[in-house]
């Protein structure tokens, strides 16, 4: 599975994804591109149930591994699925909140379209490439951007890890 290379900048990262979700009213998220359950199990708390997919059945049974480790194994269930392709394990469900934390090409078109569809009330957006972020915060029209912070995951470097937690708008707000 993926882990961040920088774990101090890391720590700091999950930290900030964890408070920025603590207070909000989310009893059933999704964490899309999960890897090992790093998001995910970090914002988990014991009023809430996440699903997690990844596309590597190794990192899905780390996050499993994981959560089970935690005490978590009732609240969770993890799947690996590609998420480039229509994933019809999800059809019905409508999660309060959405993390992602997509390779470099980001969500695309189709997922962005998925998201727009289920409408979660969240997403929490984490990213390593602010070129395909802003490409997908833009697909993602009845978003807005509550809250961004930048990561210096990579020291030295111009590369660095973006967190921004979009909030969905009604239709008035949109434009």
């Amino acid at each position: 599975g993926f882990f961040q290379t920088n774990s101090a900048v890391a720590e700091k990262l999950y930290a900030t994804a964890r408070d920025w979700l603590a207070g909000l009213d989310i009893h059933h998220y999704w964490d899309l591109f999960c890897g090992s359950g790093g998001f995910g199990l970090h914002c988990l708390n014991a009023q809430r149930r996440m699903i997690g997919i990844e596309i590597e059945a190794e990192a899905v049974a780390c996050a499993r591994r994981s959560a089970d480790e935690l005490g978590f194994a009732e609240q969770v269930s993890f799947m690996a699925l590609d998420l480039t392709q229509p994933v019809e394990a999800l059809a019905g469900e409508r999660p309060d909140a959405v993390i992602v934390n997509p390779p470099r090409r980001g969500l695309g078109v189709d997922l962005c379209g998925m998201l727009e569809a289920v409408a979660p009330a969240l997403i929490l957006y984490s990213s390593c490439n602010v070129q395909s972020l802003a490409e997908d915060i833009r697909r993602l029209q009845s978003y807005r951007a509550e809250r961004v912070q930048l990561f210096d995951m990579f020291a030295h470097s111009s590369h660095f890890e973006t967190l921004v937690l979009l909030r969905r708008v009604s239709t008035g707000e949109q434009g």
